[in-house]
């Protein structure tokens, strides 16, 4: 973790955050004191498409009907 100034973060801002972009982490200080962090900004997630498998996946018509009693026995640890 590099620790700089704020005169030399005004001075070298562009430098400073090529470095952070590339995983580095820095410390920017007032008169020796820390008083904030560069981080690298976390990768935005991907955006998810939405109907990728339509056409591919078979949901039984019954889905979502009751199990009978010797499946809800089973689940129960009867």
């Amino acid at each position: 973790m590099q620790i700089v100034n704020i005169h030399e973060a005004k001075t070298n801002l562009s430098r400073l955050v090529e470095e952070v972009a590339a995983g580095k982490e820095i410390i920017i200080a007032k008169a020796g004191k820390p008083m904030a962090r560069l981080v690298p900004l976390a990768a935005a997630p991907k955006a998810r498409r939405l109907g990728m498998f339509k056409g591919e996946l078979n949901v039984p018509d019954d889905f979502d009907a009751p199990l009978a009693e010797d499946e809800l026995a089973s689940f129960a640890g009867r």
